[in-house]
């Protein structure tokens, strides 16, 4: 009985889908968090214009989910390698790894969105809401460094 081939010529494949999960996840959940609590903003903004620099953490910390995608999809892509000298192993871990940052990014994305939304309207009605909102935030936040964290871990495999 022979042996399956180690490096066939699809494992690259896998490889570049991950990396591909990696960021195009991320990057819809940090789309969907900025737009959702930017509009939050924009509706705040016209009874409170003094209240726009301090509403914009939400904006800012959704964007810190996009580079947790563009960290993992680089470090794939940098070790992409021709099918002869790329393991399906390999692949399938890169794949998982894209996948493990790019949903958690996009669940984190949902969070923060919704999360700021409300938070600064709220906020704008009632200014002590803004640490609880900040707090909130930042547990949202971890779910995408979780998701970065597991990714790494896989990476390294």
């Amino acid at each position: 009985m022979a042996l399956p081939e180690e490096n066939p010529v699809y494992s690259p494949f896998f490889g570049v889908m991950g990396a591909a999960a990696a960021i195009i996840f991320s990057a819809l959940g940090a789309a969907y968090g900025t737009a959702k609590s930017g509009t939050g903003i924009a509706a705040m903004s016209v009874m409170r214009p003094e209240l726009i620099m301090k509403s914009i953490i939400p904006v800012v910390m959704a964007g810190i989910i996009a580079i947790y995608g563009l960290v993992v999809a680089v470090l794939i892509a940098g070790s992409l390698d021709e099918p002869s000298k790329y393991p399906l192993y390999k692949g399938f871990i890169h794949l998982g790894a894209g996948l493990a940052v790019g949903f958690s990014g996009l669940a984190a994305g949902f969070a923060i969105g919704i999360v700021g939304d409300a938070g600064v309207r709220g906020t704008a009605q009632q200014p002590r809401l803004f640490v609880g909102m900040i707090l909130i935030l930042i547990f949202a936040e971890v779910l995408g460094l979780y998701g970065l964290i597991v990714a790494i871990y896989l990476y390294t495999k």
